[in-house]
């Protein structure tokens, strides 16, 4: 099947990236903006100067402010809305799909139900291929036209290859993958961790517990991920291995600055705030991967100190130091 009417639901910094590759690549780009304003902004001046300042957007992108008209003529639908809002948004549009695959790229776990976001679009759009794209893949930087790499995963992996046309360039290298689990299980998980490793780093504690707190977080990507029925090795992999590297150490980490700005003594709610409409899905994970971990008997050392700190103010000291006791 030939796809070149793209539909990517949300605007966001890595909505907008999206778009942009896939009009690079040919294809006719709608994208859903939930404020008119930014719409406006978009098709007039070409530039999202709210999430990806700086940034031309090519002329075959449209954004569009009626999600009925954004997605019903569309090849592929992409949800590139965060992970805790993915079922409602989902339901306002599955009356309005006609194409046979949804391109899912929150990263997250649904708090209540402890649902990856495949099993959310799924119990929303019914029968529908779902793909999940997921890597090491700063939005900041693809927009430039910066390398990178990214997999593609499904249980359908008979749509993989038309998927891999929309996106795939010289410099955003997409790989197709067998373990939609694995992918999504680490995907979400490695925020947990840099949100831990932004708190090493407002704290001044060097490289050293930095990388303790990775391994750990790696340790336990797996632990969740093999209890759900993923496999090891995708772990290893970019959107395990690669994707938490990139995510615990890098400036435009948004998981991380939150660590960050909790170790220099903001609330909560102040941090949310000061993203200024920008998500962290880091937060909400926690949540959900503890009660979860709490439920099926996971030990998951990072995720409870984590959880203690952001829902229950624990001194910060004390949880890294809980942390590094573990056996």
């Amino acid at each position: 099947m030939n796809m070149k009417k793209i539909s990517i639901i949300g605007a966001g910094s890595w909505g907008t990236t999206l778009a942009i590759l896939a009009a690079g690549n040919g294809n006719d780009v709608t994208l859903w903006v939930r404020e008119k304003e930014i719409m406006q902004t978009i098709n007039e001046k070409r530039e999202n100067k709210d999430y990806l300042p700086g940034v031309k957007i090519p002329n075959k992108v449209h954004a569009e402010n009626s999600i009925e008209k954004a997605i019903s003529n569309a090849d592929a639908v992409v949800n590139a809305i965060p992970a805790q809002f993915t079922r409602e948004i989902a339901k306002k549009y599955s009356k309005y799909v006609n194409c046979d695959v949804v391109v899912n790229v929150a990263k997250g776990i649904e708090i209540g139900t402890y649902k990856r976001m495949s099993e959310v679009l799924k119990e929303e759009l019914g029968d529908i291929s779902i793909v999940t794209l997921s890597g090491p893949n700063h939005s900041e930087e693809v927009s430039r036209k910066m390398p990178t790499a990214t997999v593609i995963a499904s249980e359908d992996v008979n749509c993989l290859k038309n998927i891999k046309k929309i996106f795939h360039t010289n410099y955003f290298r997409v790989f197709t993958h067998d373990d939609i689990i694995g992918i999504e299980i680490c995907g979400a998980l490695k925020n947990i961790t840099a949100i831990a490793t932004g708190v090493c780093d407002g704290l001044g504690y060097g490289d050293n517990a930095k990388a303790s707190i990775i391994t750990i977080g790696l340790m336990e990507m797996s632990t969740y991920g093999r209890f759900l029925g993923a496999k090891r090795a995708t772990f290893y992999g970019l959107a395990g291995v690669g994707d938490l590297v990139a995510t615990c150490t890098s400036k435009h980490s948004r998981n991380r600055l939150v660590g960050e700005k909790i170790a220099g003594g903001k609330k909560i709610d102040d941090i949310r705030k000061e993203m200024k409409g920008m998500i962290a899905e880091g937060m909400q994970t926690t949540k959900a991967v503890y009660e979860f971990s709490k439920k099926n008997n996971l030990y998951m050392p990072l995720t409870e100190q984590a959880y203690h700190v952001i829902y229950e103010n624990k001194d910060l000291k004390e949880a890294i130091s809980d942390l590094l006791k573990i056996e």
